[in-house]
């Protein structure tokens, strides 16, 4: 089993490349979710929490993170990623919890309203928002980065965050947590992530004002980054494709991250080991900075 578990972590990555949004299950190698290793504790029982981009990569070992720990779940992601989903809804319902799939596009306002409204018909008063939905795509020359790229990389990245807040606020009470993704981005741009590094740099001080802005409610508003994890946003551009097979090698660790090793930072935020811990960002980077 440790030979396994260190072989998985030590995966090579063959250039490869996927139609956006992409999906998990066609990646070589698939990601680890962490869905056959991960031990629930009941840290999150009662919980019930909106977690967006959860069909895949770092959402979707969130989302079943949360489901071993005891949290019900609403699971957003795109229509094109219906059968991801799918996957995820089994998994949950496998250990006893509850979970609704939403879809739709968070560049869309109104969409925004309708997650949280479908959550809340669904299991109540949410008690966690989780953010991870992103988009991300590799421009190596900034003369030909478009602005349809940048409005719809601002509009998934940013704009949603504040739209998503504010719909879930009415409902969200004392004890309730936001949480955030922002990235290593946000503090080392690579060249080729202009428009991607700008909305990361802009989450993570949007989390801080955020804490600030709703401590006196009792909400607390923290945020995860992530260093290079193995997910599909890489294999859909988010990596030009000549950077795939070294994806990683450059952290401490000299390997990419798997999205399950992400899931334990969410659940910490979230349980009731972190009730004094707000306005702050946790590095998960493979000691990478």
């Amino acid at each position: 089993m440790e030979e396994k578990k260190k072989t998985d972590l030590q995966a090579q990555y063959p250039e490869q490349s996927q139609e956006e949004p992409g999906l998990q299950s066609k990646m070589i190698p698939v990601p680890g979710d962490g869905s056959q290793t991960y031990i629930g504790s009941n840290r999150l029982k009662g919980q019930k929490a909106i977690i967006t981009g959860g069909d895949s990569g770092i959402g979707r070992a969130v989302a079943l993170a949360y489901a071993h720990e005891g949290a019900d779940i609403v699971l957003n992601y795109l229509p094109q990623e219906e059968s991801d989903a799918q996957e995820v809804k089994q998994l949950v319902e496998a250990v006893g919890q509850k979970i609704k799939l939403i879809p739709g596009d968070l560049r869309e306002e109104n969409f925004s309203k309708e997650l949280i409204e479908g959550a809340v018909k669904f299991f109540g008063d949410p008690t966690t928002l989780v953010l991870v939905a992103g988009k991300q795509q590799s421009e190596v020359d900034i003369r030909n980065l478009s602005t349809e790229q940048m409005v719809d990389t601002y509009k998934t990245n940013v704009f949603s965050l504040i739209w998503l807040v504010k719909a879930a606020l009415p409902y969200l009470h004392e004890g309730s947590n936001i949480i955030t993704t922002n990235s290593i981005q946000a503090d080392q741009p690579s060249s080729f992530l202009v428009d991607y590094a700008g909305t990361k740099a802009a989450i993570k001080n949007m989390t801080k004002s955020l804490a600030k802005q709703l401590a006196p409610e009792g909400i607390r508003v923290n945020s995860v980054a992530p260093g290079p994890i193995w997910t599909p946003l890489q294999v859909v551009g988010g990596q030009p494709q000549k950077n795939i097979p070294s994806f990683g090698k450059d952290t401490l660790l000299k390997r990419a991250g798997q999205p399950s090793e992400l899931a334990g930072a969410y659940v910490f935020l979230a349980s009731d080991d972190a009730t004094y811990i707000t306005a702050e960002s946790i590095n998960v980077n493979g000691g990478k900075g």
